[in-house]
């Protein structure tokens, strides 16, 4: 019994083992790793070889099947040539006879092959190696895949919302994908069948238009390669809704970067301003010549030609609360520069004008502005401050009075010049410096350039209203004393031959070369402060007007005055701002001698001795014909100067952050 009992736990213990070694030979685990291992790129491509005719297997409910051809050559010459089949192509576990499926491991389903999470996955790996560094390409198609992702491309189908509209297979061949390099014969070749390439399958009506237009002749027929293809307008992932703003700001950036000379032109006008600063409601490139079919100038059916110009141009201009273009806009040059007399002789002209005059009174103010500082601090270093006046022969009565130097009319009509003047120059600003960092941050607070626009022209009605004002109320004072009026007497603003003496007895003081003069009511800087608003407010006036009004000046002027008018209106706005805010600012408030702020012009008033010292001869004047008391006046309270003198900082304060705003503008502006 016990030989018998041995014997059979003997041959249970061996078939065990026997039995055990061939379950783990054969586990399905094993099997797969094994037919795996055989599956390499050449095992797959004994069905999937791209030089077969004809690939074909059966498939559900009987019909055939097409299997996906890969030319070996070309697979071996692309990004992807030392990757199996198997690594993007998961879960198959044999390699079947021609005509049968894959068999595929339940434990390891397959997958539909992903490029974008494969691509981030290694750009995560190397950031977590820390070897990023050395494959800066795989940051490029990380970037690629997350813009991929936000773009049009990226939203489901319509008719199958498991797919995207567009997928990585649909652009690029993985299987033998390559990135050619820029400048090279194979970039060269994919440039010229890049337009196929979107619109064949997807985009054929944009195709057939980019065909016969100029960059589609440029590219297919004379085989350009610098011609613009799809991916130059439409970025080759990020691709967005041509509706949206941000697409319209960056194709017409895009249009730029070829077209550097007609882009830099469009920026100066007002349609490139406005789109400059982030707003897409003025005209870009793509509403005057087209997007896909644009034509040559000189084509009849350009929409820029002469021809359809105005129709054109009247699909902006006529749509609800924009005027209607009229025959003016046909001639407008909205690529016209500064520097072409043979082709806009008008601009040159008006440009040289703004030049010179610019130069020409910057250059003569500053120098007389530089030199009276420089006599300034000169004398107070030598011990030779302006003397204090000794006020002889006044009446007791009249001690502590003040002269009384401009009414409250006067005074209300200066503060109101000035803010006005301000808001027009913070209004203005942004589109003349559309480039500069503050411009569009000035321009949101604003409320926009609609905002900002009837801001403008409601100031500029205002600015207008006080100088026409001043013009009649002028007439009428001297119609009134139309009897001893002197036109060319001391209390006339009109220059005279004294002016001339005195300007050129003050250059004579700033040279140490003749004592400081003295002056009668009116200084020859201070007319020219008069004068100048006469030419300011009517070119800047006149050309803010017919920019206002395009449509009624355009319908009896050429289209050469607004390019002229837009000269006009920005420069003398230039000169007007830096001019007053330098120049005026020093003679009135900045020089040595009444620094940090003078309050006449806010009080009406000055003290006697002030008046003495600063127009000698008219005080002359008026004591000796027994005038003066006339003119006096109980000193302001001190609550009124402290007001006044807060008010002058504050403008001041005003006047010079707008200067800075302008010199960052005009020196850092692109």
């Amino acid at each position: 019994m016990r030989v018998k009992q041995l014997a059979r736990t003997i041959w249970a213990a061996c078939v065990a083992v026997i039995v055990g070694s061939a379950l783990t030979l054969t586990s399905p685990q094993d099997a797969w790793a094994d037919e795996a291992a055989k599956l390499d790129n050449s095992a797959c491509l004994t069905c999937h070889d791209g030089k077969a005719k004809k690939l074909e297997v059966p498939g559900p409910g009987g019909k055939s099947k097409t299997l996906l051809a890969v030319a070996a050559d070309k697979f071996g010459q692309g990004v992807h040539a030392k990757m199996q089949c198997v690594t993007c192509h998961t879960g198959i576990t044999d390699n079947p006879a021609s005509g049968a499926s894959h068999v595929r491991d339940a434990a390891k389903p397959a997958k539909a092959t992903d490029c974008a999470t494969c691509h981030e996955q290694l750009w995560k790996t190397a950031q977590q190696d820390k070897t990023d560094a050395a494959k800066p390409r795989l940051g490029v198609v990380a970037s690629n895949v997350e813009a991929y992702r936000k773009s049009f491309h990226a939203r489901p189908q319509k008719d199958d919302k498991s797919r995207p509209i567009a997928s990585c297979d649909n652009c690029h061949d993985t299987h033998s994908f390559d990135i050619p390099a820029v400048d090279s014969p194979k970039h060269a070749q994919w440039r010229l069948e890049s337009p196929g390439l979107c619109g064949t399958e997807c985009h054929t009506d944009a195709l057939d238009e980019y065909t016969s237009s100029v960059h589609g002749k440029a590219l297919l027929d004379k085989k350009d390669t610098k011609a613009a293809v799809c991916s130059d307008c439409h970025t080759s992932h990020d691709i967005g809704n041509t509706s949206a703003s941000s697409f319209k700001l960056a194709i017409t950036a895009s249009c730029g970067s070829c077209h550097e000379e007609n882009y830099k032109s469009y920026k100066a006008t007002y349609h490139g301003q406005i789109n400059t600063l982030g707003y897409t409601y003025t005209a870009k490139c793509f509403d005057c010549h087209g997007s896909h079919g644009i034509l040559a100038i000189k084509d009849p059916e350009s929409k820029v030609h002469a021809n359809n110009r105005l129709d054109t141009c009247q699909g902006c201009h006529g749509k609800k609360g924009v005027s209607e273009a009229s025959a003016g806009f046909v001639s407008f040059q909205p690529h016209a520069t500064t520097d072409n007399f043979a082709r806009y002789p008008q601009v040159w002209v008006a440009w040289q004008i703004m030049v010179q005059l610019l130069v020409g009174t910057f250059g003569f103010f500053w120098l007389h502005t530089l030199l009276w500082f420089y006599r300034e601090l000169k004398d107070r270093k030598q011990a030779k401050p302006r003397p204090h006046v000794k006020l002889s022969a006044l009446p007791a009565e009249l001690e502590g009075k003040h002269f009384q130097r401009f009414s409250r009319t006067w005074r209300i009509a200066h503060i109101t010049f000035a803010l006005s003047l301000m808001i027009l120059t913070v209004t203005g600003m942004p589109l003349f410096y559309p480039d500069v960092a503050w411009a569009p941050v000035v321009m949101k607070a604003l409320g926009g350039p609609e905002v900002a626009g009837l801001i403008h022209r409601v100031n500029a009605v205002i600015f207008a209203g006080v100088f026409f004002w001043h013009l009649s109320y002028m007439a009428l004072l001297i119609w009134r004393k139309r009897a001893t009026w002197q036109w060319f007497g001391p209390d006339s603003m009109i220059p005279n031959l004294q002016d001339g003496k005195d300007m050129i007895a003050m250059f004579k003081w700033f040279f140490g070369m003749a004592p400081r003069p003295v002056f009668e009511r009116w200084t020859y800087w201070e007319k020219f402060d008069y004068w100048a608003p006469f030419w300011g407010v009517t070119i800047i006036g006149v050309s803010g007007l017919v920019m206002w009004l395009p449509t009624l000046f355009g319908s009896f002027l050429p289209g050469w005055v607004f390019n002229v008018a837009a000269i006009f209106h920005g420069e003398e706005a230039f000169l007007a701002v830096v001019f007053l805010f330098t120049v005026h600012f020093f003679n009135n408030h900045f020089r040595p001698d009444k620094f940090p702020v003078d309050v006449v012009m806010f009080t009406g008033t000055m003290s006697l001795e002030h008046f003495k010292r600063e127009h000698a001869m008219q005080y002359k004047r008026l004591s000796e014909s027994g005038q003066l008391a006339q003119h006096l006046v109980d000193a302001p309270s001190a609550p009124m100067t402290m007001g006044a003198k807060l008010l002058g900082f504050t403008l001041i304060a005003i006047g010079l952050t707008l200067l800075t705003g302008v010199a960052t503008g005009f020196f850092g502006g692109a």
